[in-house]
């Protein structure tokens, strides 16, 4: 079996170290913050200052994908989740009768929680595995290398472990799961190295989230209204976690002149008011637990340590962020983390440092991953757009509006959705079903005036409402 070196605390590199102790391989993880999550969950979440994980107080969504590996690799961790406060979802759940249950449904299922009740049961389970090691206040600050055995001049860099401050460790593997941000492209220069292919679309959108606690005594919020809607220039979205917690966040264009005045939570609520979902949550008495928690500049990136010529090095391989970072509009970037966390650990004994297991994990990563990342890249473009111009939707972005509202009265088109939507099946194939496009044509026969995005404030009223 390897030695798994891990560079990361995040959910990527918790995942793949636990994963890859579990299958019998030794981890060493290294993560420059000096403390662990804990079952505090109010203190870590916000009082926990995370300067290199912005997105650790955002809204995370755990689609049925990232649930799956939870529940089959790890059922100890989803165990330990529900027991910390986190609630199921199944997505046919929107309906007063649930349809009869076809196979497939079972994996249709979210896990409602904040991003700090997964890192909690990862790093409890992680603490307790007598394979893996965690060195908390330890950052990598850079890599060993030897010369790849056989190797072409121009991929004849071979990771064999790391550097820190207190010494040198060596290992089989590598991971990367420090992250977009976690210096990667300056430590493979400063070995030689070629630079990483990257893949960059800006989304041009803009976020501000504010936490809620329901009342005591109330344990769910309203199933309807949809939880997201958006219309020709702005959107918002509830997100239910744990412990009767919820996040209420609005989205705009990064060049909407109103974008500043939503930090402020008397002008945030009354916008958010102004939408389905923000109204009918909001409506309940629940108490504020922070501010307005802006973020923005968020793009699409994908990263490949392979190009042309082959791999760029050999012995490192990335996970998480540090292959694909994606905008969270569609909540997919836990469950490509947890996907590519599973690969590792299934295959860290395969000649890690070799060419062909390099080769092996880019591939595995452009058939499995890439065509979630292109799916985010289109759906953001098209958001982007819409919020950029205002112009509402015609041809065939009307007939995919006009799928999602469908969905939202007919079951068999909610079913395809959520395929999509959980990362079960690509939208080429699950939306190309005949049964699916008859449905949803017959729909929009009866619609004749249809006009998607037409929910929330018109631009003047929104005006109004984000007014000093």
């Amino acid at each position: 079996m390897a030695h798994v070196l891990v560079i990361g605390g995040g959910i990527g590199g918790l995942a793949t170290a636990l994963l890859a102790a579990r299958r019998g391989h030794t981890a060493e993880l290294f993560e420059r913050d000096t403390r662990a999550p804990g079952t505090a969950l109010d203190r870590d979440f916000f009082g926990w200052r995370r300067p290199t994980v912005a997105q650790a107080v955002q809204p995370h969504a755990l689609l049925g994908a990232a649930r799956n590996v939870l529940r089959d690799e790890l059922p100890d961790v989803h165990a330990e989740m529900l027991r910390l406060g986190a609630r199921e979802r199944h997505e046919l759940d929107w309906f007063e009768v649930r349809p009869p249950a076809l196979p497939g449904d079972e994996d249709l299922v979210m896990l409602q929680a904040r991003r700090i009740v997964l890192e909690s049961a990862l790093a409890t389970a992680l603490r307790a595995e007598p394979g893996a090691v965690v060195r908390h206040g330890e950052p990598v600050t850079g890599l060993a290398t030897a010369p790849q055995a056989g190797g072409e001049p121009a991929a004849g860099i071979r990771v064999t472990g790391v550097t820190t401050e207190a010494g040198g460790y060596e290992g089989d593997l590598v991971v990367d799961a420090g992250g977009r941000r976690g210096g990667i492209e300056r430590r493979l220069g400063a070995v030689g190295c070629r630079p990483p292919v990257v893949e960059r679309h800006r989304t041009g959108l803009a976020y501000f989230c504010r936490w809620y606690r329901l009342p005591a005594g109330m344990e769910e919020g309203p199933r309807r209204p949809w939880a997201v809607t958006g219309g020709a220039f702005a959107g918002c979205a509830v997100f239910p976690a744990d412990n009767r917690v919820f996040a209420v966040t609005l989205f705009v264009h990064t060049a909407d002149a109103t974008r500043s005045a939503l930090r402020d939570p008397a002008v945030f609520e009354r916008a958010a008011r102004s939408f389905p979902p923000g109204k009918a949550w909001l409506a309940l008495g629940a108490e504020p637990l922070s501010g307005v928690l802006a973020t923005a500049g968020l793009d699409n990136r994908w990263s490949a340590l392979v190009d042309e010529r082959g791999p760029v090095v050999t012995g490192l391989v990335p996970v998480g962020d540090s292959i694909t970072h994606t905008n969270p509009t569609l909540g997919q970037g836990t469950s490509l983390a947890l996907w590519a966390a599973r690969r590792v650990a299934r295959t860290a004994h395969m000649e890690p440092g070799s060419d062909r297991f390099a080769l092996a994990h880019h591939e595995w990563a452009v058939r499995t991953l890439k065509p979630w990342f292109d799916f985010q890249v289109v759906a953001d473009a098209a958001i982007g757009e819409r919020f950029a111009t205002r112009a509402g939707r015609t041809g065939t972005a009307r007939e995919v509006a006009a799928l999602f509202d469908c969905a939202l009265e007919d079951p068999d088109v909610m079913r395809a959705r959520a395929r999509v939507r959980h990362l079960a099946e690509p939208p080429e194939r699950a939306y190309a079903d005949p049964e699916i496009r008859a449905r949803v044509v017959r729909w929009l026969a009866a619609r004749p005036d249809y006009a998607p995005n037409e929910v929330g404030p018109d631009r003047e009223e929104w005006e109004k409402l984000t007014a000093g």
